[in-house]
């Protein structure tokens, strides 16, 4: 365990050919540092210039006990899959904010023997009586407490048949012997670091919203647990064990069903049995495009992430932006003009692609990338209320948990999961230490109103029963003649999609190795609000400039927290991002 220790560094005292993006990056580190809980372990220093490396197996997740989890099951004869299946289980148990079972998500799946790349949709589903009005109150406006903080703020969960069928289709163990070391860890209890001690007692309220939440996270006399204390789940321990012996049909059809139905009844939830058992993992065409001379693979909608990743590439490939220099002010302002465009193209057009038509190879396309690079103006900001969606084109949680997984067969996994907030609504299924997703809140419970995350949306992400809501959830597989280079994914809501992209350029454009990648300060800009976030670390100079440029800064908390991995030379190189305590890359 590493702690930030305050440093006094003095730039004269380094050695004269000290490389300046590594003085950067340690001073951007200590800067995080400092953001981050006083006890909390936060960075190895020896990870921010060296990648972890590994010849056989990588695991970069946001939870050491469940990286090597992932590891133990690779060195044990699974493949990445088996691995990616395994943490998925694991991190329900160590990392309850974001972790999950009552949850949903997507994963990418290279698979070296076909050169196949599967993007499997286990995002969760409308309820089939939810209705587009069913957060307005009486006066037309969203009640937010309804939307997410209920019952009714519950999709349909689907991360235990996306992970079940994932290990069943494409990897080589059994589901009791992948599933095992997270009955195990909920079992048998684990030791509570400083951050997840501090977190539920901060989250009294919100994990308290149910009795069997209360039960959980708060001992007998309602007293929190400590940091260094053992945190055994046996509600979660006997959940797992159910999907253990019975496969997705406890889930969806057994006894956990029963218990999840009953809840949703007794506090008029609408998730009933027949939304369980119909529940579906949909099998999409992954979206793809080439930057640099390397494809970059990633999610379709009703994931934006991948659409709108690949459009500010299209966007961005028309600059030198090796030449202007990492985080310079007119790289960023690049970056910032190029990211309003997109989210405000993601508020008109994107959402479930069973229910509404996603023009995704016009946003995609290298032309219209190009017309929207020949409206940025480097002297002078764009306002976002000059920019609408589609006026360019010619055509018709907080919390989230993002894994990396490589196995020494060319295998990949890329998987983004979430319960959208921090610990989803709080409330936890009686019986089952299972916690309730609030991902109905994604959706545009009234078209032109922000959502949580402050992204606003249209018709086409409106509520309707069985679909999926839009999300920002962006794993990526970049390949390089045809075989993974990259695979990343972050955690951060509306911010995912800014964070991956910037981790992508500063490898393919500044030739940066993977822990220096992930490591330099990043921003945000997201159409609305008019607002230019920037982590600290980019320098008051360029800040100075931007200002100039008309654009609003606001210094902001750190953006995200990837979790990547890099193939190159018969090598594997893995980082975990030094933003949040705990996150941990292991090889071998």
């Amino acid at each position: 365990m590493v702690i930030c220790v305050p440093i006094h560094l003095k730039l004269e005292t380094l050695p004269v050919k000290t490389n300046l993006s590594i003085v950067m990056v340690f001073i951007h580190v200590l800067l995080l540092c400092e953001q981050s809980l006083a006890a909390a372990p936060i960075i190895d220093h020896k990870s921010i210039f060296h990648p972890v490396v590994g010849e056989r197996g990588m695991v970069a997740s946001q939870e050491k006990l469940a990286s090597q989890v992932g590891l133990d099951i690779l060195q044990r004869g699974g493949n990445a899959v088996d691995s990616a299946v395994a943490v998925g289980f694991a991190l329900a148990v160590t990392l309850p904010k974001a972790g999950n079972l009552g949850g949903g998500g997507f994963m990418m799946v290279h698979l070296a023997k076909t050169g196949e790349t599967i993007a499997l949709d286990y995002r969760e589903m409308a309820p089939s009586a939810a209705t587009e009005t069913m957060f307005l109150d009486s006066k037309g406006d969203v009640d937010k407490h309804i939307s997410r903080n209920s019952f009714r703020s519950a999709g349909v969960p689907g991360t235990v048949r996306g992970l079940v069928q994932a290990l069943e289709k494409y990897g080589r163990l059994s589901l009791a012997e992948v599933i095992q070391p997270a009955i195990d860890l909920a079992e048998q209890g684990f030791v509570l670091s400083h951050e997840l001690a501090a977190e539920l007692e901060s989250r009294r309220t919100q994990l308290s919203r149910s009795e069997a939440g209360r039960k959980i996270f708060y001992k007998a006399d309602g007293s929190a647990y400590k940091a260094g204390e053992r945190f055994i789940q046996q509600d979660l321990a006997w959940s797992l064990r159910q999907i253990a012996q019975k496969g997705e049909q406890a889930f969806y059809e057994g006894e956990i069903a029963e218990k999840i139905v009953r809840d949703s009844k007794r506090h008029k939830g609408l998730i009933d049995r027949e939304d369980l058992k119909t529940y579906t993992v949909a099998s999409r065409d992954a979206v793809r495009g080439f930057y640099r001379g390397y494809e970059v693979v990633s999610m379709p909608p009703p994931s934006s992430g991948g659409v709108h990743v690949l459009q500010m590439l299209k966007v961005l490939e028309n600059f030198n932006l090796k030449k202007m220099g990492h985080n310079s002010a007119d790289y960023l302002h690049a970056l910032t003009e190029s990211m309003k465009y997109a989210y405000a193209d993601r508020s008109e057009y994107l959402g479930d692609p069973d229910f509404t038509q996603v023009p995704i190879k016009a946003l995609t396309s290298g032309a219209y990338g190009k017309r929207i690079a020949k409206q940025i103006d480097f002297a002078q900001t764009r306002a976002s209320d000059d920019i609408k969606p589609g006026s360019e084109q010619p055509f018709e949680s907080h919390d989230t948990t993002h894994f990396s997984v490589a196995d020494e067969e060319g295998n990949v996994v890329s998987n983004t999961y979430t319960l959208n907030f921090s610990y989803g609504s709080g409330i936890v299924i009686e019986g089952t230490g299972i916690l309730l997703n609030n991902e109905m809140d994604d959706f545009s419970s009234k078209p032109g109103v922000p959502n949580a995350f402050g992204l606003l949306g249209g018709e086409a992400n409106a509520i309707e029963p069985r679909k999926r809501p839009l999300s920002a959830m962006t794993p990526v597989i970049v390949l390089k003649d045809d075989k993974p280079y990259l695979v990343l994914g972050s955690p951060g809501g509306s911010k995912i999609i800014t964070v991956v992209l910037q981790v992508i350029l500063n490898v393919l454009d500044h030739d940066m190795n993977i822990a220096e990648a992930s490591s330099v300060p990043r921003i945000h800009h997201q159409w609305y609000p008019d607002i230019l976030n920037i982590e600290k670390g980019v320098s008051p100079d360029t800040i100075h400039l931007l200002k100039n440029k008309g654009h609003k800064t606001r210094d902001t908390r750190v953006l995200g927290s990837t979790q990547s991995i890099m193939l190159k030379a018969g090598k594997m190189y893995g980082s975990s991002d030094p933003r949040r305590p705990g996150a941990i890359t292991l090889g071998y």
